[in-house]
């Protein structure tokens, strides 16, 4: 009996698409090939040495490749965009989008060609937009093209609980839905600890000062490196999504999907709690937010809403 493992392709092989190579490969989720633009092959090729090279180490057999040839991705189960530029000195936000819009646009164009049976997943910021733009470009169903951000926000918003109450950041629960941006939405009213509401064991100043924490968990980190910005949360949220996906293991999850009246949003793709599993997007949650949440969400989506107009 012959079987093949999972093929994954992540294109941008800096230090997000490389960490998120490493954790695939420590999982053994299947076999991986790094791409990035020829001027970086051979820094991509390093990396993917480096990270085959650990496989004896870790007992985790898998290949590890990379290229700068969209060629190589073809059959791939998975893949994963990370490509784009980081907003520079004297750059307006509508020329970031610009740029890493026709960047999207191009990678996409050549997973639709060589990888036409992938479900993709986006980190590209802003990764709202870029989600939308990644969709709309390969014209795959929209349970095979998702963003990151939901987890890696939540998961923010959980260190800080349990680093507020001193205990185990596992016992927290919560969910941050909205784009993926100083708007975003914590869900304090859905935020549980070991089953007891937050708001039980936390004061409402201090939750509050939790909540705008998480929504500058970025630029915190972003200032603190002064060069560069956070990859191995970011990895790690990718990965966890991929798990979902191979393992088919229909786990609730907060990600960036493509919206059809669901939370009274329409043509957009943005952060909500989905089942996650081995068909892509299975489902979408909708939650019933009160008047403030709702207020809240509307705001974050109208952001998402305002950047896809520079795009369209």
């Amino acid at each position: 009996m012959s079987f093949r493992r999972p093929r994954i392709a992540i294109i941008g092989a800096g230090h997000t698409g490389a960490t998120i190579a490493l954790m695939v490969a420590q999982k053994e989720m299947g076999d991986i090939v790094l791409v990035d633009v020829p001027e970086l092959e051979n820094t991509a090729k390093g990396k993917a040495l480096d990270i085959l090279q650990a496989g004896p180490i870790e007992k985790s057999n898998v290949q590890v490749t990379a290229t700068s040839r969209y060629e190589e991705i073809a059959h791939a189960d998975i893949v994963v965009i990370t490509a784009g530029i980081a907003r520079k000195p004297g750059m307006t936000r509508e020329d970031l989008i610009h740029t890493n819009a026709s960047i999207i646009r191009t990678v996409s164009e050549q997973i639709k060609y060589y990888a036409p049976a992938s479900y993709i997943i986006v980190l590209s910021n802003p990764v709202d937009a870029m989600t939308y733009v990644c969709l709309e470009t390969t014209g795959f169903p929209k349970n095979r093209v998702m963003g990151q951000s939901g987890i890696l926000d939540t998961a923010r918003f959980n260190t800080f609980i349990a680093q507020a109450l001193q205990l185990a950041v596992e016992d927290i629960s919560s969910f941050v839905l909205g784009g993926h941006g100083d708007e975003m939405v914590p869900l304090v009213r859905y935020t549980y600890v070991g089953g007891i509401p937050v708001e039980k064991l936390l004061p409402q100043t201090q939750i509050e000062q939790l909540v705008e924490r998480t929504r500058k968990g970025g630029g915190e980190i972003i200032e603190l490196l002064g060069n560069g910005s956070a990859y191995y949360a970011p990895a790690a949220a990718i990965v966890r999504m991929m798990e979902a996906i191979v393992k088919d293991q229909r786990k609730v999850m907060p990600i960036i999907t493509y919206l059809q009246g669901e939370y009274q949003v329409n043509n957009a793709c943005i952060g909500v709690p989905v089942v996650l599993g081995g068909n892509g997007i299975e489902s979408v949650i909708e939650l019933n937010l009160n008047e403030e949440e709702q207020k809240a969400f509307n705001h974050s989506v109208h952001q998402v809403y305002r950047t896809l107009s520079y795009i369209k």
